[in-house]
């Protein structure tokens, strides 16, 4: 074997066995930091609710403003979301997987820091592969504020989730440098209209040209 080929197979297995390490540490109700389509996020298992505490707890977070939730596919998305309004679908159609979170109305049981005022969870499903592969190899969703102490910026590096959490952390996965500027876009639906909250990667003109306009508030 070659030097750059051994060398590659030496990343790889790197790679692998702190993708394992991750994935141990969430069953364990520990907290990572993991790359999303945005930015670098602080995930745990959300279904679990102290460790859903010991996000909020990391970031410094005000427990009143809730978190997003990743999910692999659509089965795993009912195991938090009560239902999928026809709106939310057709935006699904458009804008998932990637940088769109949808407030939808949480099934019971899910960790109250997850649930705005209206009883509503956020939700996407990342077009990040290890993201995806994280919560696909959990078997629950994860939770995917990004990984930054509450009013400091947002770590785009997995060096810079460092200098945040380490010795807080133990596991840090790295996805290269990521380029957002703002984070990925979140909006509620509310009966046949879509509330943004806030303004990411997708603008709000992409929004209504999903859904058509007037639907957007």
């Amino acid at each position: 074997m070659s030097k750059s080929a051994t060398e590659s197979s030496r990343v790889n297995e790197t790679k692998a066995e702190t993708f394992s390490a991750a994935v141990a540490a969430l069953r364990r109700g520990d907290v990572i930091a993991f790359p999303t389509e945005t930015l670098y996020g602080l995930g745990a298992d959300a279904l679990n609710a102290a460790a859903v505490n010991k996000v909020f707890q990391l970031k410094g977070r005000d427990f009143a403003n809730p978190i997003p939730v990743l999910v692999a596919d659509r089965d795993m998305l009912g195991t938090l979301v009560a239902e999928v309004p026809p709106l939310a679908e057709r935006l699904i159609a458009n804008f998932w997987p990637g940088p769109l979170t949808l407030v939808l109305s949480a099934r019971k049981g899910v960790a109250e820091p997850l649930l705005n005022s209206s009883g509503g969870v956020g939700v996407r499903i990342s077009d990040q592969s290890i993201a995806t592969e994280l919560a696909k190899a959990l078997g629950y969703p994860i939770t995917a504020t990004s990984a930054n102490p509450s009013g400091q910026a947002p770590a785009r590096t997995v060096a810079q989730a460092r200098q945040y959490f380490a010795g807080k952390i133990e596991v840090f996965v790295d996805g290269g440098e990521l380029n957002s500027k703002t984070g990925s876009t979140v909006a509620e639906v509310v009966g046949d209209t879509i509330r943004v909250v806030r303004e990411g990667e997708i603008s709000r003109t992409e929004l209504e040209q999903a859904v058509g306009k007037g639907k957007v508030l």
